[in-house]
């Protein structure tokens, strides 16, 4: 292949480098889960201390560990799948495979998805909701915003996948090494 991507593989490659990088950062948000959780329960049983805005704080950096990170662990294989058949096929039928549970599957669950939770993000937004709790975050259109950030990043990131697959099975890109382990 020559110095210059063609251009959809570049679009391919700065598509998984944005979900690398927002799937990096949210999972150092772990190191924060387990800090903030440690505060919380230390000023509630060892001082008798409620902290509402950490605890929600919290909750949602929980919610951006695993669906800010989700296109990051697709990008990475990381994902469970049911691979009985799977792991037994050639590295071209695992790539016809995965093009087609992308296309048939991923892409349309992740499309419904959206469209079903815009209402429910965006209704949020309009009202700019807040915690129901005293003392607690006035973010919560932002936690649910979260949601569309999973759908956003999946949707980029199998659409960066359809593109590599595609390179990959018309020849124009090799397969990766098989790895044995």
């Amino acid at each position: 292949m020559s110095s210059t991507s063609p251009p959809l593989l570049a679009l391919a490659r700065a598509l998984q480098a944005v979900n690398d990088r927002l799937g990096r950062a949210c999972a150092w948000l772990t190191l924060f889960l387990v800090l903030g959780t440690t505060v919380v329960v230390v000023l509630r049983y060892g001082f008798g201390i409620g902290a509402i805005a950490l605890q929600e704080a919290v909750i949602y950096a929980h919610a951006l560990v695993f669906m800010g990170a989700a296109a990051w662990t697709l990008q990475r294989g990381g994902h469970v799948r049911v691979d009985i058949f799977y792991q037994k096929r050639s590295p071209r039928a695992q790539a016809l495979t995965d093009l087609l549970g992308h296309l048939f599957l991923l892409l349309p669950v992740c499309l419904f998805l959206a469209w079903n939770s815009w209402g429910y993000v965006s209704a949020s937004w309009s009202t700019l909701e807040g915690s129901s709790d005293a003392g607690g975050l006035p973010y919560v259109y932002l936690q649910k915003s979260i949601i569309l950030v999973l759908l956003v990043s999946l949707i980029l990131q199998a659409l960066a996948d359809v593109i590599v697959f595609a390179y990959r099975l018309s020849g124009r890109l090799p397969f990766p090494e098989v790895q044995h382990g």
